[in-house]
């Protein structure tokens, strides 16, 4: 019953730290993209802008629910709930920081320190496209149709550069447990420095998992409206709004778990180390929106399969055989 008590506990702080931080990534990226385009971005509700987050999300929260009249009823519904569940339960294996000793009982900063951690985040990365293909399908419109289409085969191209990528952090590391992987860089060095090509296609094959600029094409606004969410609004809206962010945080914090160290630090490993990995990469996502354009279709799908994955096939066997040759003799 404790340790029950302990994983619903330590399930419910991540939930609302997840859910707490997501607002002020809209509010981090706006005045981010605002100071790159040398404008001022929100600074009236609140000091400087820190209540603008709370009241976007008090006019989503009121704002009309509007259903289209040849949507699917319940898959309509539904599509947004599974992209906000799909989003939560990704962070589930993440270790957040160092095991900690409460009342003389150990306590592991993670929700589930699973043995195969790194393929139970890539099964439930997969499983988010479901709510853009159903929301998309369900809104009975074209242009959430055409988005939909787009991000299923913009996924099912990019989830390959992505487990490539990550396939070759686990054969350094021998292991698929997420905790094994943060023990191994403390003992040795980043992986970023053992695995720099697959650093790049992670960095890659994340921006066009969580549909982001340049790789937007779903939601491409000068095509297709909003792409898969055009009909929704209100809170369904905010739902895939919120999914999108979580998201974002999802892979950073993955990002930085696999090649820079997780939540090891030179001095004091806590939390606050994976917090300062986790805001560079979002800064990253902010910078990649501000400065490139958007791909065209084909660029999309061409650099994955005629580039991308080519160079992750022989990262991936140059690996293996430096893991070969260079390993221990038992």
């Amino acid at each position: 019953m404790t340790d029950l008590i302990i994983m619903l506990v330590r399930s419910a702080v991540i939930i609302a730290v997840l859910m707490a931080l997501m607002p002020y990534c809209t509010l981090f990226e706006r005045r981010v993209i605002a100071w790159m385009q040398v404008r001022i971005g929100p600074d009236r509700v609140g000091f400087q802008g820190l209540l603008q987050p709370l009241a976007d999300g008090m006019k989503l929260f009121f704002k009309e629910d509007i259903r289209p009249r040849n949507a699917a009823r319940v898959l309509y519904i539904v599509a947004p709930a599974i992209a906000l569940f799909t989003a939560l339960i990704a962070y589930a294996v993440i270790p957040v920081g160092p095991t900690i000793e409460i009342a003389g009982k150990e306590i592991p900063l993670v929700i589930a320190d699973l043995n195969l951690g790194l393929l139970y985040l890539l099964g439930v990365s997969s499983l988010g496209i479901y709510a853009l293909v159903l929301g998309g399908w369900a809104s009975g419109s074209k242009y959430p149709l055409l988005g939909a289409l787009r991000a299923a085969a913009q996924v099912v191209s990019y989830e390959l550069v992505l487990g490539l990528a990550l396939t070759g952090v686990v054969l350094v590391c021998g292991s698929l447990r997420l905790g094994d992987i943060v023990t191994a860089q403390q003992n040795s060095v980043w992986f970023v420095f053992l695995q720099p090509v697959g650093f790049v296609l992670y960095c890659i094959a994340a921006c066009a998992e969580t549909n982001r600029a340049p790789f937007d094409l779903p939601e491409a606004e000068t095509e297709l409206v909003a792409g898969y969410h055009t009909e929704y609004s209100g809170m369904r809206f905010a739902m895939y709004f919120i999914a999108e962010y979580i998201n974002m945080i999802t892979v950073s914090s993955l990002a930085a778990t696999l090649f820079l160290g997780g939540w090891s630090g030179p001095v004091l490993p806590g939390p606050w180390w994976l917090f300062l990995k986790v805001t560079f990469f979002m800064f990253v996502f902010v910078w990649l929106r501000a400065t490139l354009p958007r791909l065209r279709y084909d660029q999309l799908m061409r650099l994955s399969w005629n580039t991308l994955v080519p160079i992750g096939l022989v990262n991936l066997a140059i690996t293996a055989t430096c893991v070969v040759a260079f390993a221990k003799p038992r």
